[in-house]
């Protein structure tokens, strides 16, 4: 209900100040700092830092996976130049551009097109797709009786009969530019409402009559087309763009070559093809957002999350990294069993319960707060050993997967080799990789003997990454806020998706 006010604010407005073909171009501000973060300081720093915009098509949360075509694009050229992926997930094309000027981030993952204006304030990459904008209109209530020709005479099929039409599109996207260009050439006016929405939740103002028109992108809006029958989209206000990512003016020319060198081949490849129907040709698209575990939408991650709330309560612990593990753990499957006996949805060993008095198997409730006892007597294990909080997760973590002997080891040896032993990346976790080579698991400081530790430093790294997801979908409960400027006035909830 706070967007449909919201959305119903902005109409009052439009109604009140006659906002036409008149409303001024916004510029995305420049940053006139000359920042350089190039490829060498990426690598060197080990991690791209992405903006990706955040829908059901380029990036969300489905049954506690990360997904999208933006996501799995970005992981595939992480990992194609050795680093891992972190974003920051903003729909606003503005806020992005400044977090790119700003030093904060080194790549843009949104769908600007080739003459879109921010190119005025970035690069932009070699194409990472093509579509056409087009109209999304609401079709008739009494559509399903009509014939095609009939529907026809009731939509807008010819651009020219957009004159006089007040059309809702985001703020400083290139779908604004696009209307700005099209009222010109068609010779007469065009209202133009720009709103701090992206296209996906316009079109979801659509199909609920909330608002007349918008404009999308064609793959999105084939997407949205099929959870949304309401809805017209064939009818196209532009020939087919490229659409393309974008990096800084400045001190980026390494990465945007090896980005251009690595997509150029990409595009061409049967994973490019595979990729982009797997998120813009899926008939599954329909199943994913009606779930109530499609976290975009409804803010769920599993049918366990007021239990994983309350549990991680009880440690202190955000009840999204609760969920991170225990996704890792069991995918939410509270009955799988693991061969070496672990059970449950945090796969707590037999032995563990019994140390706590706990029978594992009795309820999926018990078995989390098996798992809660131990992550409690982990905390106090580290307590006094890692002074820092959130390197002391890591330790938990580790220690969940490994058993904290294998950890503790690791401290040891890091401490006996003049490395930080209260420092889990670049320090302990090189040491209990190294707990596999002899002369390491037979030194005397090494109470737990053999173990190969790579697959413990992957769960703690792949716990917190997925964390992170969580965090960008699930943000802390937003606040309601009204401001104003001399050109545009805006509600905004703080952290809410789709909210500027």
């Amino acid at each position: 209900m706070v967007k449909r006010h919201i959305i119903l604010f902005f109409i009052l407005l439009s109604v009140l100040f006659s906002c036409t073909e008149k409303t001024e171009i916004p510029v995305i501000p420049q940053n006139n700092i000359s920042i350089s973060i190039d490829l060498d300081s990426i690598v060197k720093r080990g991690r791209l830092i992405a903006v990706s915009d955040f829908n059901s098509t380029n990036y969300f949360v489905y049954k506690g996976e990360p997904m999208g075509f933006h996501y799995e694009m970005l992981k595939q050229f992480t990992e194609h130049i050795g680093v891992d992926l972190e974003i920051i997930r903003e729909n606003n094309p503005e806020k992005a551009v400044q977090l790119l000027n700003s030093g904060k981030a080194d790549l843009l993952a949104l769908g600007f097109t080739v003459n879109s204006s921010a190119g005025e304030a970035i690069q932009f990459t070699e194409p990472i797709y093509e579509t056409r904008q087009m109209l999304v209109q609401r079709k008739p209530d009494n559509w399903r009786s009509m014939t095609a020709e009939v529907l026809d005479r009731h939509l807008i099929r010819n651009q020219l009969d957009l004159a006089g039409k007040t059309i809702y599109v985001q703020a400083y996207s290139s779908h604004a530019d696009r209307i700005r260009s099209l009222a010109r050439e068609i010779g007469d006016s065009v209202s133009i409402i720009e709103v701090p929405y992206d296209s996906e939740e316009l079109i979801r103002n659509v199909a609920d009559g909330i608002i007349e028109y918008t404009v999308s992108n064609e793959n999105v809006a084939h997407v949205n087309s099929t959870f949304y029958n309401g809805i017209d989209i064939n009818t196209p206000v532009s020939f087919p763009r490229y659409v393309v990512w974008g990096v800084r003016k400045e001190g980026s020319d390494r990465i945007l070559d090896e980005f251009n060198r690595w997509v150029n081949g990409y595009r061409s490849s049967k994973s490019y093809a595979f990729l982009y129907a797997k998120y813009f040709k899926n008939s599954r698209s329909r199943i994913i957002v009606k779930s109530d575990y499609y976290t975009f939408m409804t803010g769920r991650i599993s049918k366990y999350d007021e239990l994983i709330k309350s549990a991680s309560a009880e440690i202190g612990w955000d009840w999204r990294l609760l969920a991170s593990l225990i996704y890792q753990e069991s995918r939410f499957n509270p009955g799988v069993e693991s061969r070496a006996g672990a059970y449950g949805l945090m796969q707590v060993m037999p032995g563990t319960g019994q140390r706590f008095g706990i029978d594992i198997t009795s309820s999926t409730a018990n078995n989390v707060k098996a798992g809660i006892s131990y992550i409690r007597w982990l905390q106090s294990l580290y307590e006094s050993k890692v002074a820092d909080e959130n390197e002391r997760i890591k330790f938990i973590l580790a220690s969940y997967n490994a058993g904290q002997g294998h950890v503790l080891d690791a401290i040891r040896l890091a401490g006996k080799n003049g490395m930080d032993p209260q420092r889990w990346n670049g320090s302990v976790e090189v040491w209990i990789q190294k707990k596999a080579e002899p002369q390491y698991y037979k030194d005397p400081v090494v109470k737990s003997g053999y173990f190969k530790g790579k697959e413990t430093v992957n769960y703690v790294s792949e716990v917190l990454e997925r964390y992170e997801h969580y965090k960008n979908i699930i943000p802390e409960e937003p606040k309601l806020n009204l401001t104003w400027n001399s050109r545009r006035a805006y509600v905004s909830i703080d952290s809410l998706v789709f909210i500027d």
